[in-house]
């Protein structure tokens, strides 16, 4: 068992008249440290939306509770986070799921016009209200599964009028629930239909966008494959990125290795996905760059034409490992984190903590905001996740179950 946490805060950095919340009579599991953090008998304390003490219950005292929940014994995390969802679209591609059950290749579907191009198609000749109405319904299902922090991609409008469309719509989801949503601008996702041939001018064109897209992007998100774009035409639009100030992200290796995950350490990427094909070295140097690696198990699953990405690799170098749904039409039309946990377990063998770190610290960290969410600590903000369970690994290893008791975001019930 880990250490119990004892993490304390001054309660007069908060305002007087913050509301103060205490959560009481539980099980942590703080995700602080190297471990799951478990606390027994634990208690978490609120002001104002900002935990001010996570750990014993016999290490809290001054705290004048204005409201005193008893979480029966329950265990309380912090508000999982998915971090790599392309939730935002409109239609689906289930013809294409048919097709592929009778042998038909991701890339064969895709250079036949389907894959990508399909959803760009359907997403064009949506509404943004439409693709909120459309987004909604896989929305509620993962926060019904405790998410709290979500990231939601643009890629299927591949021009500025509609992947900004994507974007807004994706940010007025906020408005429509209570989550919050991180972009990132996916331009770089296919060559638009319009500049099939010419590659150069698109990605000219994508570079263009970057300073125009006025916060409505969190960070800039390429897909460096074979049948998507070479290492060089994803090395310019990061080049535009830095100078717009934003992060990067980076779908790399999915299919094949083409030296993506290095690139993403090169760029100091905030994390790299996929990594199915990712070299040793690659992964040794996002080791060095701290760049995140989000597996998709999603992903490899619905496709099953890849290999398990390499996780002792990343083990020996110490490379972050983040999980997420990868939520989208077309590869892992998946809207569970909770069967995302289990997939990660049973189809490349993560440990229970190595999961349950992966949809929260270090989701936190893989989105740039691992200094607001994704522990139990003081000073962060207090985004819980409550479950009728006692033990961590009760989380993993069920499949279709959902022990979620209660949501907290911001310190208030949601």
């Amino acid at each position: 068992m880990d250490k119990p946490a004892r993490l304390g805060l001054s309660l007069d950095m908060f305002a007087a008249n913050a509301k103060r919340r205490l959560w009481c009579n539980a099980q942590l599991a703080t995700m602080s440290g190297h471990g799951l953090g478990r606390v027994q008998d634990g208690v978490v304390a609120c002001t104002g939306g900002r935990i001010v003490y996570a750990g014993a219950s016999h290490g809290l005292a001054n705290f004048n509770a204005e409201e005193r929940i008893d979480c029966g014994g329950r265990l309380i995390t912090p508000g999982l986070i998915d971090c790599h969802t392309h939730l935002v679209y409109a239609g689906n591609r289930a013809q294409e799921f048919e097709l592929r059950l009778k042998g038909a290749s991701y890339e064969e579907i895709a250079r036949a016009g389907g894959g990508i191009a399909a959803t760009v198609e359907a997403t064009r000749s949506a509404s943004e209200d439409e693709l909120i109405a459309q987004a909604l319904p896989r929305l509620d299902a993962l926060l019904a599964e405790g998410v709290t922090t979500i990231e939601i991609k643009s890629g299927y409008g591949l021009s500025f009028a509609e992947e900004t469309k994507m974007l807004r719509a994706a940010r007025r989801l906020m408005q429509q629930r209570d989550v919050r949503v991180r972009t990132s601008f996916l331009g770089a996702h296919m060559v638009a239909p319009e500049f099939t041939s010419d590659r150069a001018g698109y990605v000219a064109e994508l570079c263009a966008m970057l300073p125009r897209l006025e916060g409505l992007a969190d960070a800039v998100d390429g897909f460096c494959e074979t049948i998507a774009f070479t290492p060089q035409e994803i090395a310019m639009v990061f080049c535009a990125a830095a100078s717009a100030g934003l992060p990067v992200r980076l779908h790399a290796d999915q299919l094949s290795d083409g030296g993506g995950a290095a690139l993403a350490a090169r760029f100091r990427a905030l994390s790299a996905d996929h990594l199915e094909f990712a070299s040793e070295a690659g992964l040794e140097a996002m080791a060095r760059s701290g760049t995140v690696a989000v597996l998709l198990p999603g992903a490899y699953y619905f496709l099953r034409e890849t290999h398990p990405p390499c996780i002792a690799a990343m083990r020996r170098a110490g490379t972050p490992i983040a999980i997420a749904s990868d939520s989208n039409p077309g590869t892992s039309p998946l809207t569970s984190l909770l069967l995302t946990l289990n997939m990660g377990a049973t189809l490349f063998r993560l440990q229970v903590e190595e999961c349950l770190r992966g949809v929260t610290c270090e989701a936190a960290r893989a989105l740039g905001l691992a200094a607001e969410l994704g522990t139990l600590e003081a000073g962060k903000i207090c985004d819980l996740a409550i479950w009728n369970v006692r033990e961590p690994a009760e989380l993993v290893y069920r499949m279709g179950f959902n022990p979620l008791y209660q949501r907290i975001r911001d310190g208030h019930d949601c």
